[in-house]
Order: C-alpha cells, then sequence, then structure tokens
C-alpha cells in the first residue's frame, strides 16, 4: 500500500526523465480520465448544479482506487469552483470501501444505494478495492451491479463507466445498450482531454 500511495513508480520518472510526464494512470490516480469526465459531464448536464453519483458496483477481482481516487478528487474540487462544473456530489458503496479521505473531503458517503440515487443526474459506475484493508474484496453482493430498475428513482440519469466494463457485472446490458448510456461519448472525449493537457505543454515548452 504505502508504495502505491506514494507513487514511487511515477515518481522516478520524474525524476529522471528530463522531460514532462502525463500520466496513462498511476497506482492511485488516473487524472485523464478524470478530465474526459469532467468534459463529459458538462456537455450533457441539464442543470447548472447536477448531481453526481460514485457508485461500487460488483466485480470478479479487486480493482484499484486510481479511477474513483481521481473521479472523487475532481468532483470534490468542481463542488466548490465557480470556473468548473458545479456539483452535488455523493458517494455510495458498501461498508468498508471507503476511499482515502484526501479524495473525498466535501462528499457526501453512503452506504445505502437507493438513498444515493434518488434524483441523480450522472451516475458513475466502478469497482474498487479497499483501501484500508487495501487490495481485499469484502463485498460480492450482486445487487450493487446498476439496472434499469435503479434508474427510475434518478432524474433519468445518464450512466457514466471508464471502461472496459463487466456486462452483466457492474452494469446490465439494459443501460450498457440503452440511451441512458453515455460511455462510448465519455470514451470518445478521452482525445479530447490528452489534446487539451497535450497543447497545455507544449505551448509550455516555447
Amino acid at each position: 500500500m504505502s508504495e502505491d500511495y506514494n507513487e514511487v513508480v511515477l515518481n522516478k520518472f520524474l525524476t529522471y526523465c528530463g522531460v514532462p510526464i502525463v500520466s496513462l494512470e498511476s497506482a492511485t490516480l488516473h487524472p485523464l480520465q478524470s478530465f474526459a469526465d469532467l468534459i463529459t459531464i458538462t456537455e450533457h448536464k441539464k442543470t447548472n448544479r447536477p448531481k453526481v453519483v460514485l457508485t461500487w458496483a460488483p466485480h470478479v477481482k479487486a480493482l484499484p482506487q486510481a479511477v474513483p481516487n481521481s473521479f472523487a478528487e475532481w468532483m470534490c474540487k468542481a463542488a466548490g469552483s465557480t470556473e468548473l462544473t458545479s456539483v452535488d456530489f455523493v458517494i455510495a458503496h458498501p461498508e468498508g470501501y471507503d476511499l482515502d479521505k484526501k479524495f473525498t473531503n466535501g462528499a457526501t458517503i453512503t452506504n445505502n444505494q437507493d438513498e444515493a440515487l434518488k434524483n441523480a443526474d450522472f451516475i458513475y459506475v466502478k469497482n474498487w478495492s479497499c483501501y484500508k484493508d487495501y487490495g481485499k474484496v469484502l463485498c460480492t453482493d450482486t445487487n450493487w451491479m446498476m439496472t434499469n430498475k435503479k434508474l427510475s428513482i434518478t432524474n433519468d440519469a445518464k450512466v457514466m463507466h471508464c471502461l472496459p466494463v463487466r456486462r452483466g457485472i457492474e452494469l446490465s446490458d439494459e443501460i450498457l445498450d440503452g440511451p441512458n448510456s453515455l460511455v462510448i461519448k465519455q470514451a470518445a472525449n478521452r482525445v479530447y482531454a490528452a489534446q487539451a493537457v497535450l497543447k497545455n505543454i507544449l505551448e509550455g515548452l516555447k
């Protein structure tokens, strides 16, 4: 855990490369994905302050916390920002799946998925393993999978996932192939997120 959260590998690149480094996902963070996620929410929001829910989902193996860490960090900053898309941010997960608090400061956190989903405008579905009991799987409850039935209590929420996704485990087919899915548009925005970052780097080198 300490090696991952101290970003030992990434920091060695930063120390010895001598050129700008763009993280395509490190041990604990995935900033380009979160940038694409923010772009996607900004493009598809219908209110000035949409309710955004990050919800844990089952998976066949333990996954790292990089994506949820970054998404939580960006959404918490957006929640208090006047420059970014402002959001009402909620995180839902089973007991024992709390993320590192330094990434979730400002978020509403609950173990009740149905309560979190009420009136949601965007739902980000993602599995992650335990942070405190690092890497462990404490829950395999299939009821956490996102389905159209659960969407009925939302504000016709758009559903996001960073891909690749386990069909019928994290998300039902009816959602992935349905009108509420943003996963393809979200994936396309990865290109524009990378372009914006690279443009900024190149302009800074002039």
